[in-house]
Parts: structure tokens; sequence; C-alpha cells
């Protein structure tokens, strides 16, 4: 099946015992084990759940899925694979609870990371070491909008005997692939573009190994961060919708990238989609189009956050990939626990702003952009 077929029917087939054409809500904690022993203890596993699973693995064209009840849970669930002693690169460019994980908790059990810019592939082999387990990358990246190269980043990875992991949340499975790249594990948080409606969290570890999907499945059940059946049905229902979703949110991004590029009271765009961004070409390569995620630097930094409250269509609020346009600060907001020192050096300053582009009405978001940046 194609994509846009795969999100309507992949894990949501009609219900065998009653036709009914959506995947039934199984909210029960414990399970009769007189007649079956699939199912025991809804931490372990569920039938909505099961759906949801099917369904994600379906969307990157993988062997399994597993979800959890934030995309931290998943990352979390996914540093399970890490032990005392092993070494991990990091793109530098990452987002600030991946920052947090790497810098102050799982550091705490003699796990270290190096940071680094995964763009220039010379630097990233040279930051492997004999103990590097893992290669952890985004992208398109969070928030500068980095595109890495997945493909020879994995066989990098590959070649030093260790796991490369790519959160995927920013493009989704609508216009990445990154198992198709050779990549052995995809991250998503499904809370934002996979979902798509502002109304729950949810997580996901996406993988082709099965080796992989029984340590993680094991560390599913054995860590306890899974979803609940409603939240597995509300994600459910936003995936059916994410192919159409996804053209509209990539269409206004790239009419506002134009936009924004030519306005005068900014200084710099971020966005793989211009022809004149450092990403564009690698992004054209491994990308269907270029997402509705983007970032742009104001020429004046000041007050910054309540020019921001000007606006009236677009909301300022941390979150991203809902019908909903959403913007931020970065700097006060979602990497605010990056030391500053750390933020500038990644090229994160004050004056930049990112950019969640909803499918409003382009026409409106152009107006009250113009109208907050005048």
């Amino acid at each position: 099946m194609r994509f846009a077929t795969t999100v309507i029917h992949a894990g949501q087939e009609p219900d065998p015992r009653t036709g009914a054409v959506t995947p039934p809500i199984y909210m029960t904690s414990t399970y009769s084990r007189k007649e079956q022993d699939e199912y025991a203890y809804a931490r372990g596993a569920n039938p909505t759940r099961d759906a949801l699973q099917n369904s994600l693995a379906a969307l990157e064209g993988a062997k399994h899925a597993l979800s959890f009840s934030s995309g931290m849970g998943a990352i979390t669930t996914a540093l399970t694979l890490l032990k005392k002693g092993d070494h991990v690169v990091v793109t530098d460019d990452c987002y600030g609870g991946v920052y947090r994980m790497f810098t102050r908790i799982v550091n705490n059990y003699g796990i270290e990371s190096t940071f680094i810019d995964l763009r220039d592939l010379v630097d990233a082999e040279d930051a492997f070491r004999p103990e590097t387990r893992m290669l952890w990358m985004e992208s398109p990246t969070n928030p500068l909008m980095k595109v890495m190269d997945l493909r020879e980043l994995a066989v990098i990875a590959k070649a030093h005997d260790a796991l490369s992991v790519c959160d995927n949340t920013f493009a989704s499975p609508a216009l990445q692939n990154p198992l198709a790249l050779g990549v052995d594990l995809t991250v998503h948080s499904t809370t934002k573009y996979i979902a798509g409606h502002a109304d729950l969290l949810g997580g996901a570890l996406v993988m082709n190994r099965d080796d992989l999907h029984e340590k993680l499945k094991f560390a599913q059940n054995a860590l306890g961060a899974v979803p609940s059946a409603f939240d597995c049905w509300l994600t459910l229902r936003g995936i059916k919708t994410l192919a159409i979703r996804m053209e509209k949110h990539c269409d206004n991004a790239e009419a506002l990238a134009r936009f924004l590029e030519e306005h005068k009271a900014v200084a710099k765009v971020h966005y793989p989609g211009l022809a004149g961004d450092p990403g564009h070409g690698i992004a054209k390569k491994q990308m269907r189009r270029f997402g509705g995620m983007l970032s742009f630097e104001l020429r004046s930094a000041a007050r910054i956050v309540e020019r921001l409250k000007r606006l009236e269509v677009v909301l300022v609020a941390e979150s991203l990939g809902g019908v909903e346009s959403l913007i931020e600060h970065p700097a006060s907001m979602t990497h605010a626990s990056v030391p500053k020192e750390q933020r500038e050096k990644q090229g994160i300053t004050d004056g930049l702003v990112r950019f969640s582009v909803g499918i409003e009405d382009v026409r409106d978001l152009t107006e009250d952009l113009e109208r907050a940046l005048a």
C-alpha cells in the first residue's frame, strides 16, 4: 500500500468480532487467562496499543514498533541499551530534553557523551571512540533545522559497531524513513505530527532488528512508560489524516519561509526547503518534502517574547506538529536548560525563533506575522 492508504488502514482493520471500522478502546488492566494467553496485564500488552504499534511499524516500513507514554519515555527506554562505560556521539543541536538526559541523568551512570555537529562527516567519525556504542541523530534538528546525511552516518556507526538512532519527529514518517537509509532505530514523539492535534502525549521506537525489539520490549514492560488505551486510540485517529496534514504543513512552511526570508526584521531563515539552505541538497535526497518546521533569527532580540505575543492567530507555545501554528523562543523556553555558552556555541541565539507552521490559511498566517514583526 502507498503511504496515504497505509495511514488509514494499517493496524486499523475492522474488528473481527463486530465489524467496527474503528479499533475498539480496551480500557482494561487485567485479562482472564481461561481461554487465552496473549494478554495478561496491560503494562505488558493491550490490544489497542498493539493496533497502534502495528500502524507505526507500517508507517516506517518496519517490522516492529513500540509505543510509550511520551517521547521522553521512548528516549529513556532507548537509552537502556547502554551500560556503564559506554560512550555516545550526539548531534550538538538536539532537543533540550535529550541534552538533559545525556548531561544530567545517564552521565551519573557512567555513560559519557560527545556533542558534535554531525553535518561534518569527518568530525563525526573522529568523535567515535573504542567504547562508543551509540550515535544519536536528529534530522532536521531542533531548533536550527540542520540536515545530516543519515545514510552516511549510519555507515560510520556500523563501521564502529555502534547503534545508529534517529529522532524522526520533525520530518514524520510521511516525509522521511531513516530505517530505509540504514539507521537501526527510529524515535518519535507521537505527541507531535503523528497524533497531530495537541491532545495527547506519546512516543515510539521503531526498528527492523529482532534483537533490538526483544531488548526494548522487555524494557518497555519493565520500566512501564506505556500509553493509556485511550491515548493509543487518539493517536490512531490522528494517524488517519497524517498524509494530508503533512502536505498542508509543507505548503504553508515553504510559503512562509520565503516570506520571512524577504522580511526586513528577519536576519536569517533556517529551512531546508530554501534553495540557499546548507541542508537543501541532502534534504532533497532523503526527504520527500521539507516539513512544517522552520526557525528564523530576528535582527533585534529586544523584548522578543513580548513581540511574539502580539500574534493573534499563531500561538506562543512550546510544542509542535499540531494543526495549529505555534511559535516559541528556544533560549528562554525549549532550550532554557542548555547553558547559555553551549546554546550560543550551537547557534541558538537570543534572537532565534522556532515556528511550527500549522494548516491554517497561509494568508492569515502571513498577515499575522506581518503585524507582529512590524
